[in-house]
């Protein structure tokens, strides 16, 4: 079913862009949204302090724009990337309905708008949606691509990973009511928080396999691709190390902040979790095992009750 009928306008969608220096690829990306099938679209930008001709690229955008759609500009935070999208998204005057998140360097393919919006129409009121990627070189040569996720997205999962890439993300009106609800909590990774969220107040997740965006792989990436073993391997380690562990407590500090929003099952999942404490010893892994939690691999699976037994997290 499409996401629009020929009897009902289409739906609009506001695509949030969050943007610092990003001068060099910004215009390919611009370009991009303009060659969208689904047309009805507004774009608001949180822009984090640019110093380069950034600001400039959006201005003349927005002026060329004018006469058929929103883009608005505002201010962004300056206190990372993941603040720069929350506060975007729970601005007090973004409209309401459905969102489609944006990094400021990729290139979107011009079907991506339209199976994102068919793909939540479907999914229910609370959902979020996520596609594959083609990774490329800073001049748009493909080098690789992502691949979904082994097992189906939950909450299980979410609490130890994150398998939504946010430079795809989308939001149905229904999702983002909900962020804003949680507010703009200081998490590590927004589109983690966002796989948490939704999968938490038992929201639907999907996982589009098809590539609908070039993933522009350079220097400046605030978190790039993971491809082939020696990145399982530094996913593996990672969870050892104690970067993850406090990734992990921020989320769940933030989780139990938002738990009114959370289903019941698993507002006492997450309070058995903090419970529980990271003591080292066979308690703990033994607690993640009886509570379903675990990553997509076995190895980081395993690496992840390992770090369990360690005390790690």
């Amino acid at each position: 079913m499409s996401a629009e009928s020929p009897l009902s306008p289409p739906t609009r969608v506001t695509i949030v862009l969050a943007t610092r220096n990003g001068a060099t690829h910004l215009r390919e990306q611009l370009d991009s949204y303009l060659a969208q099938t689904h047309e009805a679209w507004d774009l608001w930008v949180s822009d984090d302090g640019s110093s380069d001709g950034t600001l400039e690229i959006l201005r003349a955008f927005q002026a060329a724009e004018q006469h058929r759609r929103e883009v608005r500009i505002v201010a962004g935070p300056q206190r990372g990337h993941a603040a720069n999208f929350l506060s975007l998204l729970c601005h007090a005057e973004l409209p309401a309905g459905p969102v489609a998140l944006s990094d400021q360097d990729d290139v979107w393919l011009p079907g991506k708008l339209h199976l994102a919006l068919s793909a939540l129409k479907e999914a229910g009121p609370v959902a979020l949606w996520g596609a594959q990627s083609y990774h490329t070189d800073v001049a748009l040569r493909i080098t690789g691509r992502s691949q979904p996720p082994r097992r189906a997205p939950c909450f299980r999962n979410a609490l130890t990973q994150n398998v939504i890439s946010g430079h795809s993300a989308t939001l149905s009106a229904g999702a983002l009511a909900l962020v804003r609800r949680a507010g703009a909590p200081a998490i590590p990774h927004h589109d983690w928080w966002l796989y948490q969220l939704v999968s938490g107040a038992g929201g639907t997740v999907v996982i589009d396999p098809a590539p609908l965006i070039y993933y522009r792989q350079h220097r400046a990436n605030a978190v790039g691709a993971h491809r082939g073993l020696a990145p399982k391997l530094r996913r593996a380690r990672m969870v050892l190390g104690r970067t993850y562990a406090r990734w992990l407590n921020a989320n769940l500090a933030a989780l139990d902040r938002a738990s009114g929003l959370l289903t019941p099952e698993n507002r006492a999942l997450i309070a058995e979790l903090r419970a529980a404490g990271p003591h080292p010893g066979p308690g703990r892994p033994l607690t993640f095992h009886r509570l379903g939690l675990h990553r997509q691999t076995r190895l980081t699976t395993a690496s992840l009750y390992l770090a369990a037994a360690l005390g790690r997290v």
